[in-house]
């Protein structure tokens, strides 16, 4: 690309384009295995100088899930319609299993945000959740949460494997809830990987892996979309606040991150699946209790 156009674009984007480049990289790479996006991208953002607790941030970080969103959609979809949509029954099934979860997480993550609001913002004016999403304190205790449970998951799926008793069976309602209410937990920490929590929530219940990882990342396009909403209204009120570049600044970088992120999400997903399915599952909370530790050391040196 000629400089001349690069120079054009981050001075439009408000950023360089190599910064979105490396985000949007990071994103989709980390969104597809589950080792928190979220966190390795608010980690990204950190060593590049960036605030990742800022409205511009905070809807960059939403937009590349949206287009790792789309890369699921592409590489689920045969998945999807030969077992969601086979008949007019499989799928008012698995569209009660969706609207179940995604209601549970919801009032459960819902609830969570509002007491974090509530009581450590108390006094401040205008506090909201992603105020905390800069803090690696947090981001640590969470990703070594997650990779614990990971971690166990994988290891009991291998002595089931041993002992050839692996969850073999459909979800049902009972599991579609649970695993909605585990992702809730996802919603106000940066860290607890989503997909991570709820693909393992599914194999505890005893679900096909398969099914537990085809059922969590449809949940990922149903939720993802509010998620959006939610952060084009913060970019909104902070137009009102700080000017009408604030929006157009933020929206053009978010939307080449989302492109760049579809690219990334594509090229991950079958290595997500191939690791899955051959019963590695517990190297990835390996490596979320690493990265735990990695990310504790950032926060000790000032980052």
């Amino acid at each position: 690309m000629p400089p001349s156009i690069c120079a054009l674009l981050a001075y439009n984007v408000g950023m360089p384009l190599l910064y979105i480049l490396i985000l949007a990289v990071v994103q989709g790479l980390a969104e597809l295995l589950p080792v928190s996006s979220s966190a390795h991208v608010v980690v990204a953002e950190k060593l590049l100088g960036l605030d990742p607790s800022s409205p511009s941030m905070t809807l960059l970080l939403v937009m590349l899930h949206t287009g790792t969103m789309f890369a699921v959609i592409v590489y689920f979809w045969r998945q999807w319609r030969e077992v969601y949509f086979a008949s007019i029954d499989a799928f008012k099934k698995i569209a009660w299993y969706l609207v179940l979860a995604t209601f549970l997480t919801g009032v459960i993550g819902g609830a969570i945000i509002k007491i974090i609001e509530k009581t450590y913002f108390r006094g401040a004016p205008h506090a909201q959740i992603e105020d905390l999403f800069n803090h690696l304190e947090l981001v640590a205790p969470a990703l070594a949460l997650v990779g614990i449970l990971i971690l166990v998951t994988g290891l009991l799926e291998k002595r089931k494997t041993a002992a050839s008793s692996v969850g073999t069976r459909d979800l049902n309602a009972r599991d579609a809830g649970l695993i909605g209410a585990v992702q809730g937990l996802s919603l106000p920490f940066r860290g607890f990987s989503r997909s991570g929590a709820t693909i393992s929530a599914g194999m505890l219940l005893g679900v096909a892996k398969s099914r537990a990882e085809m059922f969590s990342f449809a949940l990922a396009v149903v939720l993802t979309p509010v998620v959006v909403a939610r952060e084009l209204l913060r970019v909104v009120q902070a137009s009102h606040a700080e000017g009408a570049a604030t929006i157009s600044s933020a929206i053009i970088p978010s939307l080449l991150g989302a492109v760049f992120a579809f690219l990334a999400g594509l090229l991950a997903l079958k290595w997500l699946s191939r690791w899955l399915e051959g019963g590695r599952w517990y190297l990835f909370g390996i490596y979320c209790l690493i990265a735990a530790v990695a990310v504790g050391y950032l926060h000790h040196l000032g980052y």
